[in-house]
């Protein structure tokens, strides 16, 4: 099926004008599929056009009242014909239930054997479960029924009313796009409150009940605080109504902005024990979703090239709300070690773009940008735009653009008009150098007599204005810093002559790479213990893990450091996301593994020995741990209950993780695996024995014939297993399948859809084989337009990484 191109999108915005739509779903039957009828009023100019459905039968099809032969479906494209000036066109369809995540997608909870549904619409997947017009510029009030069995609940983006056993009625909404239209079906558990006129709810599976139970106040007192929050910066309330967010099963994502029912991932739903950190990443993807109910949901891009006008406004509110305005902190330290992080890898990659680009890519081309570059760096440089402006004028401009489009769509031009109404100047040459250009700065440090001269390198000519802080750090860690401003290639800053670390950027307000001295290079190991600010450390952390990926810095030195700061690390994002970095690419990648990651494992347990029992600490210390150790004895033990760390909760996802472990050294095999599942019979426990099984040496094969070639596979099971396919300690037992991967993941493309796709290769890639052999067939493989967007992507990021390794033992051996 061919996707949509922007140009037919426009003229089919032009052409038609869309009054409402009534959607009716079948659930009631057993098998795979379900019926949905969806009645249609529009108006329209021109006197063809075609509507979008992708079935498995189509049943019929009704135009003003005639009858038309359903055996005109092409591609997933109805044609219409003779359309009138006014017009009413009834779909009806068969389809088919989603395991992929895009549609509508069914799931079976292992617990319990309940079945639970869910509508995911984003890009292409609307028409998978409702006919409909596509495109995210036409927009239209809903009104949906469900017929389902008696003891399901039914959620979406109206308030939903049981009119009779078994069928539902949903309020008419306001004017949606397609892709935020979800229906939520299923015997759902649910948690009903209310906050300033806005009736509030939760839901997820049953097995689950206890543990959102447990965290709803804490859900709840965020929303609360977001909405104050968002109500006392926007001139306009939320305007969508009841404001529900259901966890669902194989959710793709880690959430979707459906206004009135946001979708999240029920892994946000901990059955354990969970880390201040990931609490916080909670809350701030619930403060993200939220705010894409004004960008996003009220005011929508017209085309998928401005899906940074949704993405980065979110990424950027949620940072900025939950840190002003929740119970949770450190949210920009987050973003500087984890969003700015993956931010500054994707714009250093090939298929790297500009963050709203001219681009004419159609929808599905789109999909891959929604990556580091759309989020996080957009949010990035919003931050410092708000902050160039000033609060009156950015926000001044944000309302004005809310506003004058609401319930309807808008794109960059429109949003910058409104922000120059609002005092901004200058807004075009701002836009060209950050919104319309690719690559990233670097900015790097040389000392003189009077102080230091900070030098700018650019990857084009777009010569980016930088406005920073020079931090100063002693050998105590105490510190000042310097304002400047590189409007040049360099820029002169006055400096005392005895800094132990020069930090450019000390406070990340920019958006660039950093590159630090010798003399601080070598003070580190010294000084970044004592430096008390974790945004500063997480710049700090940045520049040495981008160095070593550039060749710049041997990575055995950036090993010296993780050891040596450890054990005065006091951040658990820090330590999470630096171990993290550690698995992914430090060891294994950039260096031998069988040499050196028993360095990383001796300072962990250490580390863990000096931890507050019952900390967050303690528990990212813990998984680090268990993640790197050889000590077979030491994680038996612990399966076995005896000799964890006081506080030391091994409650089921250590559990987990320990036996993931214990596989990979090859102390534990199937049998161990299916006791520890006979222990947590839950969809959870499932996924996590898939990634067990995959880990196995004589279970690589399955894994891998599943992977490819399985298309009933849930998404999360799917993405576990993948995940612990590869492991460096498996060199031998995975080495078959390096070359396997370029021939085999693209018929993946065949049996699945959207957003997978790219996450499946992106685990599936043999990303620690560093071969410089693997680079022909990873560029014949980006070169075949046969293979799926998606997949071609992210084998493009596997070759840019591959590269970055290979030059990296080239260069240190």
């Amino acid at each position: 099926m061919r996707a949509l191109t922007v140009e037919e999108a426009r003229q089919r915005a032009a052409d038609l004008a869309l009054r409402s739509y009534e959607v009716a779903f079948d659930l009631t039957g057993d098998g795979d599929t379900f019926v949905t009828t969806s009645r249609i009023r529009f108006g329209a100019t021109s006197s063809t056009s075609w509507v979008d459905v992708k079935p498995e039968r189509l049943i019929s099809v009704e135009l003003n009242g005639q009858s038309l032969d359903t055996k005109a479906l092409d591609g997933g494209r109805f044609p219409l014909t003779d359309l009138q000036a006014e017009n009413d066109l009834v779909v009806s369809a068969e389809l088919r239930y989603a395991a992929d995540g895009e549609g509508l997608q069914r799931s079976v909870d292992a617990a319990d054997g309940r079945v639970y549904t869910y509508g995911m619409s984003s890009l292409e997947s609307a028409p998978r479960y409702f006919p409909c017009f596509d495109q995210p510029d036409l927009k239209a009030p809903y009104t949906i029924t469900a017929k389902c069995p008696e003891d399901w609940v039914v959620l979406g983006n109206g308030a939903a009313t049981r009119t009779a056993p078994g069928e539902w009625t949903l309020a008419e909404t306001k004017p949606l796009s397609t892709y935020f239209v979800t229906l939520v079906a299923g015997p759902y558990h649910q948690i009903r409150s209310e906050y300033d006129g806005i009736p509030l709810g939760l839901a997820c599976r049953q097995s689950l009940k206890e543990h959102l139970e447990r965290d709803a106040e804490d859900l709840f007192r965020t929303t609360r605080e977001a909405f104050d929050e968002y109500h006392r910066l926007f001139r306009q309330r939320y305007p969508f109504g009841e404001y529900w967010q259901a966890f669902v099963p194989d959710f793709n994502l880690g959430a979707m902005e459906n206004p009135g029912c946001v979708t999240l991932a029920d892994s946000l739903v901990y059955r354990g024990q969970a880390t201040e950190a990931e609490r916080s990443t909670r809350a701030r993807i619930v403060v993200h979703e939220m705010a894409h109910m004004w960008f996003g949901d009220l005011v929508t891009m017209k085309w998928w090239n401005d899906m940074w006008l949704n993405e980065s406004f979110a990424e950027y509110m949620a940072h900025r709300v939950s840190e002003d305005a929740t119970s949770y902190r450190d949210n920009w330290t987050d973003f500087a070690f984890v969003r700015k992080w993956w931010g500054l890898q994707t714009d250093q990659t090939s298929s790297t773009h500009p963050v709203a680009p001219d681009s004419l890519k159609d929808a599905r081309q789109s999909l891959d940008d929604f990556d580091g570059i759309s989020y996080a760096k957009g949010a990035a440089v919003l931050k410092q735009l708000a902050k160039y402006l000033g609060d009156d004028v950015f926000l001044k401009g944000v309302n004005a653009h809310l506003e004058a489009h609401e319930y309807g769509n808008a794109d960059l031009h429109e949003f910058l008009a409104k922000l120059t109404e609002a005092g901004a100047h200058d807004l075009d040459a701002w836009s060209d150098q950050w919104l319309r250009t690719s690559g990233v700065d670097t900015i790097s440090v040389e000392r003189t007599s009077g102080g230091a001269v900070l030098h700018r390198k650019s990857p084009d000519e777009s010569r980016r204005l930088h406005k920073l802080s020079v931090g100063v750090y002693d050998a105590d860690g105490s510190g000042t810093s310097v304002d400047a401003v590189i409007a040049d290639d360099s820029a002169e800053v006055v400096l005392g002559n005895d800094a132990g670390v020069v930090v450019p950027d000390a406070r990340d307000d920019t958006w660039a790479k950093i590159r630090l001295d010798a003399v601080s290079l070598r003070n580190l190991p010294a000084v970044l213990p004592a430096i008390a600010d974790g945004t500063t450390r997480a710049v700090i952390w940045n520049s040495v893990r981008d160095a070593v990926a550039d060749a710049e810095l041997d990575p055995r030195q950036a090993l010296e450091l993780f050891v040596a700061a450890l054990p005065h690390e006091t951040s658990d994002i820090a330590v999470g996301s630096l171990v993290q970095w550690l698995e992914t690419r430090l060891l294994g990648r950039y260096l031998d593994y069988d040499r050196y990651h028993g360095l990383a494992a001796d300072a962990l347990r250490d580390k863990l020995a000096t931890t507050a029992s019952g900390s967050s600490l303690q528990l990212v210390t813990a998984r680090g741990l268990i993640s790197t150790t050889d000590d077979a004895a030491l994680l038996t033990s612990w399966l076995q209950g005896t000799g964890a760390p006081d506080g030391l909760e091994i409650d089921a996802d250590l559990r987990w993780a320990a036996v993931l472990r214990l596989v990979r050294l090859g102390a534990y095999g199937a049998a161990e695996i299916d006791a520890e599942l006979a222990r947590d019979r839950s969809t959870e426990g499932v996924n996590q024995a898939a990634r067990c099984r995959a880990a196995l040496p004589d279970g690589k094969e399955a894994a891998w014939t599943r992977i490819m070639t399985d298309p009933g596979v849930g998404v999360k099971e799917l993405l576990a297993a993948a995940e612990g396919f590869w492991h460096p300690a498996q060199s031998a037992v995975t080495a078959p399948y390096a070359r396997r991967f370029f021939t085999d993941i693209a018929h993946t493309g065949e049996i699945r859809a959207g957003m997978v796709l790219g996450l499946t290769a992106h685990r599936m890639a043999p990303r620690f084989v560093v071969d410089a052999e693997l680079i022909a067939p990873a560029e014949a493989l980006i070169a075949d337009e046969t293979v799926v967007s998606g997949i071609r992507r992210q084998t493009a990021d596997f070759l840019d990484d591959l590269r970055r390794a290979v030059e990296v033992r080239r260069t240190f051996g």
